[in-house]
């Protein structure tokens, strides 16, 4: 049997796991390379001169971001020879708007990236719940062991949620600066995250399945 593309469903047995902080690594490496590209651009440029060919910092910054994305997705390749599929979004859709900042050199591009993503999540997910698909458990089964009821829960819950920041990402980058926009997408997307994440908690332990259980499925 030819070795799949994309990542196995989660309850496969021949599912390929990496590390969790290597994975966690892998997601966020490229946004922090376009954080730090943009806040030190000019240092950048003066470091490594033919860097000067992107534009100002915002547009060094989506270069990077667009390489470094395509570094993590291949390391991703290299180490399960297959393609994480929320990242694979995420880095489709990098690219493309990516280009679009580069070549027509306006930033809008990019600031409507988190919104398109986001709003595609959550019409996965969504979308996936219509069909009986809970596909949450591609991204967290490595986390969490979940009966279904549990799954289908989160899912739509985590759904709901991209709604939510595709929103919050349309009022910030549309009422201020870029600069504050791009530290917002680090610094403040990820502890609302967190905090988001922290608050399924009670509900992820009533759904978690025994280790016994799991087992003797």
């Amino acid at each position: 049997m030819s070795q799949p593309v994309f990542e196995r469903d989660p309850s496969d047995p021949d599912r390929q796991e990496i590390n969790p902080l290597l994975k966690l690594a892998l997601e966020l490496g490229p946004l922090l390379v376009f954080f730090f590209a943009n806040a030190r651009g000019e240092w950048l440029v003066e470091k490594f001169p033919p860097l000067a060919a992107f534009g100002g910092p915002i547009f060094l910054a989506t270069g990077l971001f667009m390489i470094a994305t395509a570094i993590a997705l291949t390391t991703s390749w290299l180490l399960t020879r297959t393609l994480p599929i929320m990242p694979l979004v995420s880095g489709v859709v990098v690219f493309v708007f990516g280009a679009l900042t580069l070549w027509l050199h306006n930033d809008t591009f990019i600031k409507m990236k988190p919104t398109i993503v986001n709003g595609l999540f959550a019409s996965v997910l969504l979308g996936g719940l219509v069909f009986g698909k809970s596909l949450l458990g591609y991204v967290f089964d490595s986390a969490f062991k979940l009966d279904a009821e549990g799954w289908r829960k989160l899912t739509l819950r985590w759904g709901l949620f991209f709604i939510f920041l595709a929103i919050v990402n349309e009022i910030v980058w549309r009422n201020f600066s870029t600069d504050f926009w791009v530290a917002f997408k680090v610094w403040g997307i990820m502890p609302i995250t967190i905090a988001f994440t922290m608050s399924q908690m009670p509900m992820i332990m009533r759904h978690t399945i025994p280790e016994e259980d799991e087992k003797a499925s």
